[in-house]
């Protein structure tokens, strides 16, 4: 059975997990790993803290996802089937790691952040 998903560790483990796939996918990976030049060690901390926000509301999270999409979407036009792709890795790795509530509620948190910033680029 499935854990689940509680805390700042699981939501870390669940974002180290889903841009583990996201750094290899054919589709998007370039676009973190040639075009942002992630550096991860900076970018991941920021993740989890809007994901524990997101899911948790814990207010640890300071940032405006779509001015960084729509300054990225300036050096990369972002197409549907990128957004597409990030909702289903993200997805298909909350269903490997967890089970319940709050993961419903992530899978629903991202498929409405991806709709949203793709409406207002």
């Amino acid at each position: 059975m499935k854990k689940m998903l509680t805390n700042r560790r699981d939501i870390e483990l669940l974002v180290d997990s889903f841009y583990d796939k996201v750094k290899v996918d054919p589709l998007i990976g370039y676009i973190f790993n040639d075009v942002m030049k992630v550096k991860w060690e900076k970018h991941l901390p920021r993740i989890y803290d809007f994901w524990e926000n997101t899911l948790l509301y814990t207010g640890v999270y300071n940032g405006n996802p779509l001015d960084v999409h729509r300054r990225l979407n300036k050096v990369v036009p972002l197409k549907a089937e990128h957004f597409k792709r990030w909702t289903d890795l993200f997805c298909t790795t909350v269903d490997e790691l967890y089970d319940g509530e709050k993961a419903m509620l992530a899978k629903q948190r991202a498929l409405s952040i991806s709709n949203i910033i793709q409406l207002k680029m």
